[in-house]
């Protein structure tokens, strides 16, 4: 990409350095049995999110008729509130469109940093079909989430500081939607440093940047689900893919109850809340998506702007990922005492019982047995096969 060179990236560094928030490296942490993970917590920036670097560097750098004519953008939520608290730094109106199912606290959030808001129904391509249309109709600047070197330059300062602040690092980790913050962090840091490896995280769900790269093309996909919003993206952008393609190691998917596994592990574990886009690094470091072990890894957290709602669920369904708590049905006989010697055997075992549901009219069992649902709170996956092999070393049949 002929628009990108080292020497931008060092200045827009430049301007971010009175302007966004420099989180210092967390580590190592207790979140990998098999590498030490490093956090770039991103998710304690001004805004929740590291998109503010590139956008406000984007701002920064226009000129005077076009900051007059003010800025749009498109955004799942992140990008909207780096460009509002940029635009509005800097005098300027600015006007976001967003996804009509982005999360009411990023919604809430913009408005307050001062933009106007556009919901458009659907995901975030529909929203940069609207921004390109309004902006051609008003002749407003747009500043692009991720697919603009000047925001590729802003994000690739989190690569400069890594390098500063950690230079014994062995591989970076990072979240991919469009490919903005991968493209400027694995371009900055294999200029300066090509040894280190420099890797993807998608969600399967979204996983466009991966499809591209696998079928060496650009891929629109017909739809994206995923709870990592901030990374739902259906289709690269052309500068970032080619980027990916020179600078960046690989990239791999994961699951959304990895995600989920992740999201709760950072909270337990560093006291930080991660959205599901902030925590899909981790997630693949955690769950073995890559070949980190014995390595040194910076993990980027790159957002925690998530909905207390969604958190909820989120939590639950990590605790499930994680082994925290499991869901047992056991068949047993209907007679006196043989629920309480099934309680028994998860008591023996240290399980927590969280509730139990003992149903005695099912067609699913001979007609002297019953059906014995119990949720546990539990330590671990090992945990559960062992209050598993219990029970049925006792002769009771586990269902499911």
């Amino acid at each position: 990409m002929a628009d990108l060179n080292i020497e931008e990236v060092y200045r827009a560094q430049m301007v971010l350095k009175d302007v966004a928030r420099h989180p210092k490296i967390i580590g190592p942490t207790a979140l990998s049995d098999t590498c030490s993970i490093y956090l770039k917590p991103e998710n304690l920036q001004h805004t929740g999110s590291f998109k503010l670097r590139g956008a406000y560097y984007k701002i920064s750098q226009l000129s005077d008729e076009e900051k007059k004519r003010g800025v749009i953008a498109c955004s799942a939520g992140n990008h909207a509130q780096g460009v509002a608290l940029g635009a509005t730094h800097n005098g300027i109106k600015s006007l976001i469109c967003l996804p009509a199912g982005a999360p009411i606290s990023k919604i809430e959030a913009t408005k307050k940093l001062g933009a106007e808001v556009c919901l458009v129904p659907g995901v975030y391509d529909d929203a940069y079909a609207k921004a390109l249309e309004l902006r051609d109709k008003h002749g407003y600047t747009f500043v692009h989430p991720f697919d603009d070197p000047l925001v590729i330059a802003g994000q690739g300062t989190i690569g400069l500081e890594i390098l500063e602040e950690m230079p014994e690092v062995e591989a970076i980790v990072v979240p991919v939607g469009g490919g903005g913050l991968i493209a400027g962090v694995a371009f900055t840091v294999k200029t300066l440093r090509p040894d280190i490896k420099v890797y993807g995280v998608q969600a399967a769900g979204a996983a466009s940047m991966a499809e591209s790269l696998a079928h060496d093309k650009r891929e629109h996909l017909p739809g994206v689900k995923t709870i990592a919003d901030g990374i739902a993206v259906k289709e690269p952008g052309t500068n970032t893919f080619d980027l990916c393609k020179r600078y960046v190691d690989k990239v791999v998917t994961v699951n959304d109850d990895e995600i989920a596994g992740a999201i709760l592990s950072i909270i337990e574990k560093q006291k930080l809340v991660a959205e599901g886009a902030g925590a899909a690094a981790v997630a693949a470091a955690m769950y073995g998506k890559l070949p980190l072990e014995g390595k040194k890894v910076v993990c980027l957290v790159s957002g925690g702007n998530i909905d207390v709602n969604m958190l909820n669920r989120i939590i639950n369904r990590g605790l499930a990922k994680n082994g925290r708590v499991c869901q047992l049905e056991i068949e047993l006989l209907d007679k006196p005492g043989t629920l309480s010697a099934v309680l028994k055997i998860v008591g023996d075992q240290g399980g927590n019982i969280l509730s139990v549901n003992h149903e005695r009219i099912t067609t699913a069992t001979e007609i002297n047995s019953c059906l014995l649902h119990l949720e546990l709170e539990t330590l671990n996956d090992g945990h559960i096969a062992r209050i598993r092999e219990a029970i049925a070393d006792a002769g009771y049949k586990i269902v499911s």
